[in-house]
C-alpha cells in the first residue's frame, strides 16, 4: 500500500519534477524551504492543479491521475481532505454545525470504515466547544475544527498545508499532540506540508525534502535525517530522529531506559508506561566520537557503531559523521581534525557520547 507521486510542470518562471513513493497508512511530510514547491505538490495529489507534463498519481493502487492513460479524476472523486494555514470555518455556524457539513459531504462516499462525529471530537478534545462559534476560538482550537471538518468528510487521505504556519510557539505546543495521533489512530495517510524541522520530529513517518522544485531525498524519516549529505545537516538544529521504546524506569537514579535501533539510551525519567512508544531526537551537536570508552565520565550514554558516511561542510569548518546502527543511524558534527586523528572513515568503529539531558523524547 503506497501513495505514488511523479509528475513534471511548468509555471512560467519555474518547473517541477517530483517523484516519490511512500508508504500507507502513515505520515508522508514534504519538508523545503518557502518556495520549494511543496504546495505545488499536494494541489497535484488533491486534482487542484493539472500538471502541464507526464503524471501519475495514485493512492494504494487507485488511480488519481496517468496522462498517458489519459485519466485526471476532478478533486471531488478523489476524497482529499484539505486542511490550510487558514482554518476556513464559517463563521456563522456553531463548531458543532462546522463538524456536522463534512459528513454532509461525506454522504456520498463509501462508508466501508467511517470516521465517527464521537471519534473525532474525542480525538480532537474539542466536545467543550461544541456550541461555540469561530471567532471565539483560538488559533489552535481553529486549526483543530478544521481538521475534524475535514476528517468527517471520510477522506481517503488527509492533506495539511502548513497548518500551523499561523500559529505562535504556544499553540503550535498546543496541537502538536493531536496531529501526532491522527495517522495511528485513524489508519489513514496524511499528506503534510511544512518548513518546521520539530513538526518533521514530531510527525513524519516518511520524509519528503524538496529544493526548487525537485525532490532530493525520500525515505524514512529516521535514514534521511541521519544524512550528513542532505540540506537538514545544514542546519544547527541538525540530528537524527530514532523510534524507541521506553524499556524500563529507574526512580531511585532518576533515569528511564530507551531502546532504540538495537541499543538502550538512558534519559532523565519520565513520565511514560513501561513499553509506551516514543520518538528519540539526537542532535548532532551534542553528539561526542572516540574510539575507546573514556573510564570514568558523567555521559551515560556510550553507544558502539559503524561509520556509514563522512561528509565535509566547508561553511562551518566541520565534517557529518553518520554512524550506522541496527537499521537506523545518528549523526555527529564534529570538526575535521577530529576525523583525521580518529581515523574515521567508512566501515570503522566508533563510539557515540550523548549525555542523557542532551535527548530530546517526543512522547
Amino acid at each position: 500500500m503506497t501513495l505514488d507521486v511523479a509528475f513534471t510542470h511548468r509555471f512560467a518562471d519555474r518547473g517541477f519534477d517530483i517523484r516519490f513513493s511512500a508508504p500507507t497508512p502513515g505520515t508522508t511530510v514534504l519538508f523545503g524551504r518557502s518556495g520549494s514547491g511543496k504546495s505545488t505538490v499536494v494541489a497535484a495529489v488533491a486534482g487542484l492543479l493539472r500538471p502541464s507534463g507526464a503524471c501519475r498519481i495514485a493512492l494504494d493502487g487507485a488511480t488519481m491521475a496517468d496522462s498517458a492513460a489519459g485519466v485526471f479524476l476532478p478533486p471531488e472523486r478523489r476524497r482529499v481532505g484539505m486542511v490550510f494555514q487558514d482554518a476556513r470555518l464559517f463563521p456563522h455556524m456553531s463548531v458543532a454545525t462546522n463538524l456536522r457539513y463534512g459528513l454532509r459531504r461525506a454522504r456520498a462516499a463509501p462508508q466501508t470504515s467511517p470516521i465517527r462525529f464521537d471519534d473525532v471530537v474525542e480525538l480532537l478534545g474539542i466536545r467543550n466547544l461544541l456550541d461555540r462559534k469561530p471567532r471565539t476560538l483560538s488559533g489552535g482550537e481553529r486549526q483543530r475544527v478544521a481538521i475534524g471538518r475535514a476528517l468527517l468528510a471520510q477522506p481517503r487521505l488527509l492533506a495539511m498545508d502548513e497548518p500551523l504556519a499561523s500559529l505562535d510557539a504556544q499553540r503550535k505546543a498546543e496541537i502538536l499532540p493531536y496531529l501526532a495521533r491522527l495517522g495511528p489512530a485513524l489508519r489513514l495517510p496524511i499528506l503534510y506540508v511544512t518548513h518546521a524541522l520539530d513538526e518533521v520530529a514530531r510527525l513524519a513517518d516518511t520524509l519528503v525534502l524538496i529544493r526548487a522544485g525537485k525532490v532530493l531525498a525520500s525515505g524514512t524519516l529516521s535514514d534521511v535525517a541521519a544524512r550528513g549529505d542532505l540540506p537538514l545537516a545544514e542546519r544547527d538544529d541538525a540530528g537524527a530522529v530514532l523510534p524507541a521504546r521506553v524499556a524500563a524506569h529507574d526512580r531511585t537514579r532518576r533515569l528511564t531506559t530507551l531502546r532504540a535501533a538495537g541499543r538502550d539510551f538512558l534519559a532523565p525519567l519520565l513520565d511514560v508506561p513501561e513499553g509506551g512508544a516514543v520518538r528519540l531526537r539526537i542532535p548532532a551537536r551534542e553528539v561526542v566520537l572516540a574510539t575507546a570508552a573514556p573510564p570514568s565520565i558523567s555521559i551515560h550514554n556510550v553507544i558502539a557503531g559503524t561509520v556509514r558516511a563522512v561528509t565535509d561542510d566547508p561553511h562551518r569548518h566541520a565534517a557529518n559523521v553518520e554512524i550506522a546502527l541496527d537499521g537506523a543511524a545518528m549523526l555527529a558534527r564534529v570538526t575535521p581534525d577530529a576525523v583525521a586523528r580518529l581515523g574515521l572513515a567508512p566501515g570503522a568503529p566508533v563510539l557515540a557520547l550523548v549525555k542523557s539531558v542532551a535527548l530530546e523524547v517526543l512522547a
